[in-house]
């Protein structure tokens, strides 16, 4: 069974949460100075995909951190992660 995980390890889930969109946010500044490139933009195509991942998996992570800091459950909170590898790989780490 899962216990709370307390006022620091709340307040330290909302704070890595912050920091993960700031990173998020900066992965994206990145991805679209490179598309303004178009011929790097054309030449490189299914490798700048790969900044949709990556946000992507920021945003489920900081998301989950969230909920975390919020009193969820931690096993409700990765029910609700959209990337399906990302879940499965997270309910492994707690079973």
């Amino acid at each position: 069974m899962m216990t709370q995980i307390g006022n620091v390890g709340t307040s330290l889930c909302a704070a890595v949460a912050e920091e993960i969109r700031g990173v998020r946010l900066l992965i994206e500044q990145l991805a679209e100075t490179l598309v303004a490139d178009e011929r790097f933009a054309i030449d490189y195509i299914d490798q700048l995909q790969v900044f949709d991942l990556v946000v992507q998996h920021a945003d489920e992570s900081a998301n989950l951190l969230d909920r975390l800091a919020q009193g969820h459950d931690a096993r409700d909170a990765i029910d609700k992660v959209r990337l399906t590898a990302v879940q499965e790989r997270l309910r492994a780490a707690i079973d």
